[in-house]
């Protein structure tokens, strides 16, 4: 196998922004750090400051798909995020420290039929992933290239949210890998499920305009997964270029 890392990508505050990275250093039985740090928990939510809570407790691009438009750039020394979209002016925050600020921004966005985003909720120990275990999301290139090709024209992957892309792979290769371990450079992940896709894909990551049935798509494969969820069993820093291979 000659597959190589492509991209990496983290997302600060879970479904409100996404920013590339170059290089990370990935620690075991924990999620990207940063990654999915801070969480917006909407009017209804159950979610606290205590423990991992559902994605359904939370503001997300499969129920307000402007969401998916936002870009985020992540000062680790200040924990301050700048958040752009083409429709709002760019803001610079704390995420808890200037809760009511961010709410404010983002209210435009919301769906009036939706539940609104109410407060910002932060675990210590790890980011709020959509799986109960801290996970990373690893998506393969060819499977993206394929679902570009069923649908006739080119597809921003950035609709994916992943966090490590890799290259060099045959198509939909990476479910094989479910229950095994691959290495990215010096880092080994545990393989373990696919990720069943959501509403937040049909969103245009540019305009936050739903406009491309992917759910649909990858149905014509018998399934809507893309990507897998994986688990870091040994620590290492990864960053573009490192080869992957499985054990």
């Amino acid at each position: 196998m000659n597959a190589l890392l492509k991209n990496i990508w983290r997302y600060p505050i879970k479904s409100h922004g996404r920013e590339e990275l170059s290089e990370i250093f990935l620690s075991e039985n924990s999620t990207i750090p940063y990654d999915r740090c801070w969480a917006v928990a909407h009017e209804d939510s159950k979610a606290d400051h205590t423990t991992w809570s559902e994605c359904v407790n939370f503001s997300r691009g499969a129920k307000a798909p402007k969401l998916m438009a936002i870009n985020a750039s992540l000062n680790t020394a200040s924990e301050k995020v700048t958040l752009t979209h083409p429709e709002l002016d760019t803001i610079t925050v704390h995420p808890e420290e200037n809760s009511d600020e961010l709410i404010k921004w983002v209210s435009p966005l919301m769906p009036s039929n939706r539940s609104q985003s109410e407060r910002v909720v932060r675990v210590n120990d790890r980011g709020m992933t959509d799986t109960e275990y801290p996970s990373v999301s690893i998506n393969n290139l060819s499977s993206h290239q394929a679902v570009e090709r069923e649908l006739g024209h080119s597809l921003d992957s950035r609709r994916w949210r992943g966090n490590l892309w890799l290259e060099g792979l045959e198509a939909w290769e990476e479910f094989n890998w479910v229950g095994e371990k691959i290495i990215i450079g010096a880092c080994e992940i545990e393989i373990m499920e696919p990720i069943q896709r959501c509403m937040a894909t049909t969103a245009n990551p540019e305009t936050g305009e739903r406009d491309i049935d992917t759910l649909s798509t990858l149905k014509t494969w018998g399934h809507q997964d893309f990507g897998v969820y994986g688990r870091i069993v040994k620590s290492s820093k990864v960053e573009i270029g490192d080869r992957v291979s499985v054990l």
